[in-house]
């Protein structure tokens, strides 16, 4: 699934807005103005989606149903997709490690972050389960922790 969209750049503010909800989405850029997504009803509602907030910010928008013309581009394409959530999951998983102590609350935190980077993981990358299996333990960590307190 593609979507081609060309968007003024004053005011700026609408652009960024768009980037910003594309950069959620985890879309594979392709150049300027063209990105992709795997095609599924979530991801064409989503791109129709960010189309019409560009038409509303007077520019040109379109969603395509498209395939990789080749199984090798086919694999780049996932294959950059990956890199990006392997980049994600990998900076999780190190400010994980990095911190002594974590409260209940950073512990939320890391985890919905774990959640939104798993959304836009759309072909399952294998440092998923790593960062899972960490917050696993510090979860229980803490819990053992915590029960060691009230003894």
């Amino acid at each position: 699934m593609l979507l081609s969209y060309r968007i003024p750049r004053d005011p700026s503010t609408p652009r960024i807005a768009v980037w910003r909800k594309l950069r959620r989405l985890g879309v594979a850029k392709i150049g300027d103005g063209l990105v992709a997504l795997p095609a599924d009803d979530r991801t064409r509602e989503h791109l129709q989606w960010v189309a019409v907030r560009v038409q509303e910010a007077g520019g040109d928008a379109i969603v395509w149903d498209a395939d990789p013309a080749s199984k090798s581009e086919d694999l780049r394409l996932r294959a950059s997709m990956n890199a990006e959530r392997d980049t994600e999951y990998r900076q999780l998983r190190d400010e994980v490690r990095a911190s002594p102590q974590s409260d209940g609350r950073t512990v939320k935190r890391w985890r919905r972050t774990w959640r939104d980077i798993q959304r836009r993981d759309y072909f399952g990358s294998a440092e998923a389960e790593k960062v899972r299996a960490e917050l696993a333990a510090i979860t229980a960590a803490g819990t053992a922790g915590s029960e060691r307190a009230e003894r």
